[in-house]
């Protein structure tokens, strides 16, 4: 079960939140209301990646996930603003409207980055963190071209979900080798339009949204988070190794753990091994 619950954002930008419940099991018994998680999509991502995580989470906590900014089913205001400010102040807006604090922060790459950011500058809203596959050091401004580049290489608008898949899981350049689970994730972020299916979002808001971070390192605001914080990588992600480790390091409280054959798609790519690093982590940092 979902349900849509809107939040009002920095500058009154209209936000889409969606609470996920296991259906009550037996003679209409409310559903588990526990501590509260808040989960935080990436870059293109959407609140409904989070759908199989936020569902075992349920049963002990209460699990919402946000369609940030630009995303999903929330506002995309033409001229934002896409920065850091407004996106951890969303982040934050949601924690008290949904009387989610203290709160856990679970989030992917940009997600993630929200999610410390927030720890770091609020900490009376965060209870504990789980930051997946985003990294601390700046990526520079070739990277930024690199994206420009490959959001010009879409073969778009796509005449099926299937060719969504196909050219996201085998036939996008960047790939290394195909990775269904990652055509499965975009053809979550299409929609379809009069003249075949295109991206709900704004590539170029996208790019916009990633100038914001990409030029800076983000080691200060790590260092200044209070609570217990997992650092999780996939082995084939973007988060390397030897800076996770550093990451762990820096963060006062941090803890360290790694998905085997997942890339930068962790929880996607690999939802077992991704539940059996995260849920030890919660059930020992948020106990119910």
């Amino acid at each position: 079960m979902v349900r849509r619950i809107d939040v009002s954002g920095a500058d009154g930008v209209r936000l889409a939140a969606w609470e996920f419940t296991d259906p009550p099991k037996a003679h209409g018994r409310a559903a588990v209301c526990g501590p509260g998680v808040l989960l935080l999509h990436g870059l293109m991502g959407r609140a409904a990646h989070w759908a199989e995580t936020a569902r075992w989470l349920s049963t002990r906590h209460r699990a919402v996930a946000l369609d940030q900014r630009g995303h999903g089913r929330s506002e995309k205001p033409p001229d934002g603003p896409f920065g850091r400010e407004a996106h951890v102040a969303d982040a934050a807006a949601a924690v008290e409207q949904l009387d989610l604090g203290p709160v856990t922060l679970i989030g992917h790459a940009m997600g993630a980055l929200t999610a410390w950011q927030l720890a770091a500058r609020r900490p009376d809203l965060v209870r504990a963190l789980v930051v997946c596959d985003m990294r601390a050091s700046a990526l520079g401004a070739a990277s930024q071209r690199e994206w420009a580049e490959w959001f010009g290489s879409w073969p778009v608008p796509f005449a099926t979900l299937a060719d969504v898949r196909k050219w996201f899981g085998e036939d996008d350049p960047v790939l290394e080798r195909p990775s269904p689970s990652r055509g499965e994730f975009f053809s979550e972020v299409m929609a379809e339009r009069s003249d075949g299916w295109r991206p709900v979002f704004s590539r170029r808001q996208m790019l916009k949204t990633r100038e914001t971070w990409v030029h800076d390192a983000h080691w200060e605001e790590l260092a200044h988070v209070e609570c217990p914080t997992l650092v999780v990588r996939g082995l084939d992600g973007e988060l390397g190794r030897a800076e996770a480790q550093e990451m762990v390091r820096v963060l006062p409280r941090g803890q360290y753990a790694e998905v085997v054959d997942a890339g930068h798609l962790v929880h996607y790519d690999q939802p077992d091994g991704w539940r059996r690093v995260v849920e030890p982590f919660l059930a020992a940092e948020v106990p119910v």
